[in-house]
Formats: C-alpha cells, structure tokens, sequence
C-alpha cells in the first residue's frame, strides 16, 4: 500500500468515526436550539420603589389583559414578572394597572384604560395598551398597584425612557424606566417587579 493510500485511508476511518460519534451523540442526548434554550428573566432582589397612586386610582377595574379596548394611541405589549425579594417568580400576583390616554386624560366615569389580571404559574404577566400621554407636568406613565397572596402590597408607576418630562417630574425614579423597543405592530417593553 503506497503513501497516498494510507493518508487516503486514515482519513476515511476518522470520517467514519466522527459520523459514529455524532451519530450517537444525536440519539443519546436531546439537541439544544435558540428556541430550546430558556433565558432566565433578570432579577435585582432589590424591591421595587413604591411610588404615590395618585388621586385617579379607581377600585374594582375589570379583569382584562388588553386595557385599550381599541381605543387610539400607539399600541404597546408590556411583559414581565413579579419576583420576591429572593428572586423567586410569584404566581396569582393581582397586578391593576391604569394611565391616561392619548391625549393625557383619565377615564374617571368608565374604565378605559383601567384593568387588573394575575401572574400566571410562572410569576409572569402581559399587558397590552396604547402609549399613554404626558399631562401637565407629568412625563408619560403608568400607574400599578400590585397585591400578592400573601398580602404584600406595592404600588407604584411605570415610566418610559427618553422622555423630556423625566428630568423636571418631581416623582421620576429612574428604577422605574421600562426597557421598551420598537416593533412592526408598535411596542414592546419589558419590566419585572421584585415585591418589598
């Protein structure tokens, strides 16, 4: 067997034994892809600052995800979760959220623009809404007030970066600026709540 048969041979028994290996690699363990790998959500452990309900607060708001009920506005889809001070995820947290509209007024006879929902098993909840608008010396915000089972209650105000009004509003904590990003639909923003 000449030189050129032995290389031509080695190379033919490594292929055979890399397919072999990956062969039995694919059958005895589960491929990993992006969608299979789960990242975990980001949690502080420090509680999130409380912050005034304001005088618009309203009790007894529907149980909704969607609170703009096609009203007008820019469309936004906030998501997250409620962690404890542990960064545990909190199931069947109450979370009521409420803001103004377009045009930086309350709903103070209905409830547009008001509902509450729970966490699901996971800690995790989704709001969809429109982009409320700035009012008087108010940046845009949102209002939440959450209760978990075990009593614990925050309430507290979302706000949205890049605004103006954040650096004249009295109020403005920077720890409460969601994450938000554009999409062909609107927005998205993400913010997570650690419970004090």
């Amino acid at each position: 067997m000449n030189t050129n048969n032995k290389k031509f041979l080695a190379i033919l028994i490594t292929l055979t034994i890399l397919i072999a290996a990956v062969t039995f690699s694919s059958k005895s363990s589960p491929s990993v892809t992006v969608e299979s790998v789960q990242t975990k959500p980001v949690c502080s452990g420090i509680p999130t600052p409380q912050q005034t309900e304001g005088p618009y607060y309203k009790a007894d708001s529907p149980q909704r995800n969607n609170i703009a009920q096609n009203l007008p506005g820019e469309k936004i889809i906030i998501t997250g979760f409620v962690f404890d001070k542990n960064c545990d995820p909190v199931p069947n947290v109450w979370l009521d959220f409420w803001h103004t509209d377009s045009k930086g007024v309350y709903d103070n006879f209905g409830y547009n623009l008001r509902g509450h929902q729970y966490t699901d098993a996971s800690g995790r909840y989704q709001l969809e809404t429109i982009i409320p608008s700035a009012y008087e010396r108010r940046p845009p915000h949102i209002h939440v007030k959450i209760k978990a089972p075990n009593g614990i209650i925050l309430t507290s105000q979302m706000y949205f970066p890049n605004e103006s009004l954040n650096k004249t509003d009295s109020i403005f904590n920077p720890a409460l600026t969601m994450e938000v990003t554009n999409t062909s639909d609107g927005k998205e923003a993400k913010f997570n709540f650690v419970l004090p």
